[in-house]
């Protein structure tokens, strides 16, 4: 049975960013009221400005803290009377440039894991019981990154993997409650999230050339990322990935690991890369 969106309430993490402002867009043209959370007030402001008030709360959040989601949320239940969907899309990477473990700084490090994995387990635990209650949706924004090699961006990719089997196993916990929940697992898309660590830096774009086809690293517009999580949603589908050329690599991930593990290991010239990212990297620290 199809899931209508017309008058459900999704709040929105990470909404003033590039596939939050894209999808906040589908979803109110598909009918739902929005909650709109970020870290700045003016973005949100700024989005806000394109759709109806009576459609819309904006508040700061900061996934870091749970008094500011369950602010929100109680927010939330007063204006609409109700939460249907949360859409965990809150993320961070590094700041100025790709690293590796051996010499990223310790504090980045942790700081990315807080937001996109422990964020993402704060934004679900705080707004749980609603959403249980209105038999509505979980949705995460996960990545290919959940089960594609990390390496220059490790705690990205650990936090993508680690929110992707929390939502597994919450899908498999909430299935008798009539609670969906769903991983989108968006491929590369234009963003300056992903602008921040491959465009134009020319040993990580050099990198991404030799460990991945030309076909799976193309980018693509966060507006179709936007289209696909709205269809998954009316579907309540378990898995939502974009584009659709990842597919074939998500159900082989098993053998796809291993030999791309192999291959990026023993290839002397992305290690020789490797090396020479450090040795610049080095000098920012």
């Amino acid at each position: 049975m199809a899931y209508h969106l017309k008058d459900k309430v999704v709040l929105i993490t990470g909404a003033s960013g590039g596939i939050g402002v894209s999808c906040a867009r589908e979803l109110y043209k598909e009918g739902a009221k929005l909650v709109l959370t970020d870290i700045s007030q003016k973005s949100l402001d700024t989005l806000a400005a394109e759709f109806a008030k009576e459609r819309i709360l904006t508040k700061t959040m900061d996934v870091t803290d749970w008094e500011s989601i369950k602010k929100v949320t109680s927010l939330t239940i007063s204006k609409f009377g109700k939460l249907d969907i949360v859409f965990a899309n809150a993320g961070i990477s590094w700041k100025e440039s790709a690293y590796t473990v051996f010499n990223c700084d310790e504090s980045e490090f942790e700081k990315i894991i807080e937001v996109d994995l422990l964020g993402v387990w704060r934004t679900i635990k705080s707004t749980l019981s609603e959403i249980v209650k209105n038999k509505g949706q979980v949705v995460v924004t996960s990545s290919i990154y959940a089960f594609t090699n990390g390496m220059c961006n490790a705690p990205y990719a650990t936090s993508k993997a680690g929110i992707e089997m929390l939502s597994r196993s919450l899908r498999a916990e909430l299935a008798g409650k009539g609670t969906n929940v769903s991983v989108l697992y968006p491929g590369w898309v234009a963003t300056p999230l992903t602008e921040g660590v491959f465009g134009g830096d020319r040993l990580t774009t050099n990198m991404r050339e030799l460990g991945f086809p030309m076909v799976l690293r193309k980018a693509i517009p966060p507006e179709k990322v936007a289209k696909a999580l709205v269809n998954g949603l009316k579907q309540r589908k378990p898995r939502i990935i974009v584009p659709a050329r990842w597919i074939p690599i998500q159900l082989f991930r098993g053998m796809v690991g291993i030999l791309s593990d192999w291959y990026l290991s023993n290839h002397s010239r992305i290690q020789s890369m490797l090396l020479e990212l450090e040795n610049r990297t080095k000098k920012l620290n």
